[in-house]
């Protein structure tokens, strides 16, 4: 498999629209087509692989699942984990003939959009940067008075800076990225201690993005029973995705019509005439 001029371009330009947050509000832009669970199917379009891409962008949006960018810090580019990782994963996985869906095939995706995300913070800080000359110009055109150039500002001048930080980095290194992947095929067999490392590094990093998530949902130790319940269903018992979902929500009914019912019951109590003491047949039936 190998990437085309084309195919580089078109991801150049996924790398611009998924690197502007206010594309579209949460529609599109970087909280939807900067995620690599989207980005995998829209790779896999451009790369006629529908399959890999959405396996290796679900297994590359483990780990960045809990990826948050608190007063513009962040530890990883999701534009340059989608469509530069992504790509050159999929590249990778073919050209050593493992599977997408086994675990060696997903390591391997893991570990190249971890190095490459790693990476593109720098296009994350450049963008930023170049934007402040925009910035700067939008200040001199609200003191004359001149609002509509603000337009210009905010809807125009900003490609630049995608197109110098995203679009060229990104056409760039997956255009020349492939020669790096036949480079690690040559010289770097699967069954040498570096491909094993890999394999194990990336094995290891989904679990960073999961604990990173609990870490963040779980505020109680109660709610740890929660997940422990989703991994036994998933690793003990077998079930899938869609069937650990419905036992979810039939014990989310069931959660919700138990605090709907203990909403209740003080009103029943006030109505019966106020009393703070109940009878022994109150207490047994409570």
């Amino acid at each position: 498999m190998t990437i085309q001029i084309w195919q580089a371009a078109l991801f150049g330009l996924f790398a611009c629209l998924a690197s502007m947050p206010g594309l579209g509000g949460t529609v599109l832009g970087n909280y939807t087509l900067g995620r690599p669970l989207v980005a995998g199917l829209v790779v896999g379009l451009i790369m006629g692989d529908v399959q890999t891409g959405i396996y290796l962008g679900a297994a590359i949006q483990v780990v960045y699942i809990a990826l948050v960018t608190p007063g513009g810090t962040v530890s990883a580019d999701v534009r340059a984990i989608s469509y530069i990782g992504i790509p050159l994963s999929m590249v990778a996985v073919h050209s050593m003939g493992l599977d997408p869906a086994s675990a060696a095939g997903q390591a391997m995706a893991v570990t190249l959009g971890s190095a490459v995300g790693t990476i593109g913070t720098v296009l994350f800080y450049g963008t930023a940067t170049v934007n402040l000359v925009w910035q700067h110009i939008g200040w001199k055109a609200v003191e004359k008075g001149e609002f509509k150039k603000l337009y210009l500002v905010d809807m125009v001048l900003p490609w630049i800076s995608h197109i110098l930080c995203s679009f060229i980095p990104t056409f760039i290194i997956t255009k020349v990225g492939v020669n790096m992947v036949d480079l690690m095929k040559a010289y770097l067999p699967m069954d040498g201690i570096a491909m094993k490392t890999l394999f194990t590094v990336g094995s290891l990093l989904p679990a960073v993005g999961i604990a990173i998530l609990l870490k963040q949902v779980a505020t109680k130790p109660v709610d740890l029973l929660v997940f422990l319940f989703g991994f036994t269903l998933a690793a003990c018992m077998g079930l899938n995705l869609i069937a650990a979902s419905v036992v979810g929500g039939f014990f989310a009914v069931i959660n919700y019509r138990i605090k709907v019912l203990s909403m209740k019951k003080p009103v029943a109590v006030a109505a019966t005439g106020g009393s703070d003491v109940l009878d022994d047949d109150d207490e047994e039936e409570i």
